[in-house]
């Protein structure tokens, strides 16, 4: 998208991806810029071989010296594409599109183009008709006049939505798991930290794991401050985290109701009210009478076998759908450069003569790496073995099951701790009901028959309308609990292996704020401070953060 010098604002308003190196463009020297590498670069690079593609033709960078990340290379007349054949490899082949002597990357940076080409004619002269399968790629963005665009050509014309490369011989970090958490760290790594090259190792299908079987309540009432803080980071980037992707993750803050149904359970359910006001986040106290009057199929009768006494409601809270949050942010990684590599199981973990992380076995070849991260969910202390590093993990199943479809009936998502049941209505009308752990640890991803029969009896006492729904399916997922029912995140005694596990039946609501307080982690090489009170050291220190009673059903 080569522009004439009265053009410099067409140019600054193209965005280009972390996967390759920033253009700092100065308006006041016209099209010269600044081409700077990311700072994570690895090492030296012959910058004599990088080009720079401008209209009909390549110019070489004449620079024949070696420089080290991060330096400045120099001020060049040129457009807004840049590719090294050591960094990229065949990331440029397989992801642009040739117009006569012109490669045109597949990436944001031509995702204006046609937009442009409108307001500027004179770029259309340079560079002539925008091939159409590049058109196709603006269509990839989800919006009402794309939407109108693929309807006209029977939505024949919709891209893929991520890629699906090849493993490359090394990355600068790998994350294991492409569940939700693995996804949204791949992205922040990318985003927010500059860090080239991501690969993101999923030994099944994207979602396939805990982020496909949950029952996607999102709340932050959690007790202890340093979970409330970590839970309500997530929750404050739930709201916008549709348009950060450009996916539809369908968030639904319709509140989140924890009945109370003993004095005991009155006594918790303030306590948690009070803490979480002090640490600022909202909570508050319902009579039995405003439960049923938020959640009017709520049965609020003295006699039941489960009086509701009052409820804790935190009316941010509510639902998400979970797989669109997994290719959400699957989408929006691999725009970035993050190489999503499915059917990638990891096999061994190579530790190097120094202790530290040299490189991944995996079913797809050996993967070089000096820095992993772990986002395995149930799967994590199996994973972690492999490098000789045992985790205070325990993996239960978890089940959960849906009803036949209804018309909206249920405002609210409902949870009560004393009978081990939650339930909340999908958008397509189906009762969602979430049940406890079964009470044996295992990897396998059916439970117990007597678990989920007694959460519909639990549920039907509290809500006896629904005694005549038939369910439809149920299903289970593994869950990789610790002794305190909090997170760890951070270091491992190997050093460049890095752990993000032991969410419990509490994952999923954390997804944004897990992933955006790992990858600082991960960029930094230090804990995040939100992340720092979950370190695994915890665990020798004693400085535990007992979750048990605000995680017993969340899921």
């Amino acid at each position: 998208a080569n522009q004439s010098a009265d053009n410099s604002d067409v140019i600054e308003s193209l965005r280009v991806p972390h996967a390759f190196p920033r253009f700092d463009l100065d308006p006041g020297a016209g099209l010269d810029f600044l081409v700077r590498y990311p700072e994570h670069a690895p090492g030296a690079v012959d910058w004599s071989a990088a080009v720079v593609f401008i209209g009909g033709e390549s110019q070489c960078i004449d620079k024949s010296s070696k420089r080290s990340q991060g330096e400045a290379l120099g001020q060049y007349k040129a457009h807004a594409q840049f590719w090294h054949p050591t960094i990229h490899g065949k990331y440029l082949p397989e992801s642009c599109y040739r117009d006569g002597d012109i490669e045109i990357p597949r990436t944001p940076t031509v995702k204006r183009v046609s937009r442009l080409f409108k307001e500027f004619p004179s770029a259309r002269n340079r560079l002539g008709k925008v091939p159409s399968r590049i058109e196709a790629n603006y269509l990839g963005d989800f919006s009402a006049m794309a939407l109108v665009r693929n309807a006209l050509s029977g939505h024949r014309r919709w891209p893929e939505q991520w890629r699906s490369p090849e493993p490359k011989p090394s990355y600068d970090v790998v994350i294991i798991g492409g569940g939700g958490h693995g996804l949204a760290t791949a992205y922040y790594l990318a985003k927010e930290h500059n860090v080239g090259r991501i690969a993101v190792l999923e030994k099944g299908w994207i979602g396939g794991g805990n982020t496909g079987r949950n029952t996607t309540i999102i709340r932050s009432n959690y007790l202890w401050e340093a979970s409330a803080g970590l839970y309500d980071h997530a929750l404050k980037l739930w709201p916008t985290l549709s348009t950060e992707l450009n996916y539809n993750v369908m968030f639904s803050p319709r509140g989140v109701m924890m009945l109370a149904h003993s004095l005991h359970d009155e006594q918790v359910f303030k306590r948690h009210i009070h803490a979480n006001r002090l640490a600022g986040v909202d909570n508050e106290w319902l009579t039995p009478e405003q439960a049923k009057a938020f959640c009017p199929v709520l049965d609020v009768a003295s006699d039941r076998r489960y009086p509701v006494v009052g409820a804790a409601l935190q009316r941010r809270g509510g639902v998400a759908r979970h797989d669109a949050v997994a290719w959400g942010y699957a989408r929006a990684a691999d725009r970035r450069g993050v190489d999503i590599i499915q059917n990638c199981e990891v096999t061994g973990i190579d530790i190097g003569p120094n202790g530290a992380v040299n490189a991944l076995e995996t079913s797809r070849g050996r993967i070089e790496t000096e820095r992993v991260g772990v986002v395995a969910a149930g799967n994590t202390s199996v994973i972690m073995e492999l490098a000789g590093v045992r985790m205070p993990l325990e993996t239960y199943p978890l089940q959960a099951l849906v009803s036949e479809p209804v018309k909206p009936i249920f405002p609210c998502v409902v949870m009560s701790n004393t009978v081990h049941a939650y339930i909340s209505q999908s958008d397509k009308g189906e009762l969602v009901i979430g049940a406890s752990t079964d009470q044996y640890v295992s990897y396998s991803q059916t439970g117990g028959v007597h678990i989920t029969a007694h959460a519909l009896e639990a549920v039907t006492e509290m809500f006896p309308m629904f005694r005549r729904l038939r369910m439809l399916r149920t299903w289970g997922g593994r869950v990789d609990v610790t002794a305190d029912r909090s997170p760890i995140i951070g270091k491992t005694p190997v050093p460049g292996l890095l752990v993000n596990c032991g969410w419990g039946t509490g994952g999923f609501k954390a997804t944004p704020g897990s992933g955006h307080v790992f990858a600082a982690t991960i960029a930094n090489n230090d804990p995040h401070p939100l992340a720092a009170p979950f370190a695994l050291t915890r665990f020798v220190t004693g400085e535990f953060i007992d979750e048990a009673a605000a995680a017993a059903v969340s899921h």
